[in-house]
């Protein structure tokens, strides 16, 4: 995919917290190709040595759990250590199941909470310092569960409407010298998402009726998603949720075919 100019991230510096596989990996492998130095962060430090290998040479793997502030904020100092202050942060943690309200412990549903709103509240938080000031941008990747409630993710629909909420609320308070927005991917193939959410060809067939655009989306789309929200052709924009979804948020797409055979 070209739709950027080579180069354009050439000498920025950027974080992906989650950044060892999917969409986030995805994310930190296009600002790479782009010319920026990268750096990923997860728990496992075996996957975070691979997904660096994957980012290509010079690209910094390290383990770190974005529950902890300080382990977090630890690996964000080293990043600014070794790569320069962060002009790209992308807070990407995220943990999912499908589960009713009554099938869930209290312990499950504050483990999502914690690594997704807890978890990019302390990458927020945490490298607020060591970000280039002005000009940097943060990028949360969020859900369309923030907005639209799913039965049997009552976890995931809290913890995405606190990203949301923290987004615009950081974009308010650092607008001037930083812009904070989101990416609220929808169905995108190949991804650990997908997987959990739709693990039988029933739910994968439900979650494609409601895609306007009638195919699933790439992990290459939602990257350059990202690029867009750092590049300058984003200049003026903060406290925004970009869907990155096929339209699968706005309606009933299924209607779609019954009003053209109306014409």
């Amino acid at each position: 995919m070209t739709t950027f100019r080579d180069g354009l991230l050439a000498g920025k510096t950027a974080f992906v917290a989650g950044g060892t596989s999917g969409i986030n990996l995805g994310i930190a492998k296009r600002f790479a190709e782009l010319g920026a130095k990268v750096a990923v962060a997860g728990r496992d430090p075996d996957k975070a040595a691979h997904a660096a290998a994957a980012i290509g040479e010079g690209a910094l793997g390290l383990s770190g759990d974005v529950r902890d502030y300080a382990a977090i904020r630890g690996v964000m100092e080293r990043v600014a250590g070794e790569l320069g202050p962060m002009d790209i942060v992308v807070s990407g943690a995220a943990g999912n199941f499908l589960a009713p309200v009554l099938g869930m412990s209290a312990n499950a549903f504050r483990t999502v909470v914690d690594i997704d709103l807890n978890g990019t509240f302390n990458v927020f938080r945490g490298c607020h310092d060591l970000l280039v000031r002005p000009g940097a941008s943060l990028i949360a990747i969020t859900a369309g569960q923030a907005v639209n409630a799913s039965a049997l993710q009552a976890h995931a629909c809290a913890a995405k409407a606190g990203i949301n909420q923290l987004i615009r609320v950081l974009a308010l308070e650092w607008g001037p010298e930083v812009r904070v927005n989101g990416i609220s991917p929808g169905p995108i193939a190949d991804t650990e998402g997908m997987k959990r959410l739709a693990p039988d060809a029933a739910t994968r067939q439900a979650h494609y009726d409601r895609i306007a655009m009638k195919r699933w989306g790439r992990i290459e789309e939602v990257a350059e998603s990202a690029v867009f929200l750092c590049s300058p052709a984003a200049g003026y924009i903060t406290g925004t949720i970009l869907d990155c979804d096929g339209g699968s948020q706005i309606g009933d797409a299924s209607r779609g075919d019954l009003a053209k055979g109306m014409v």
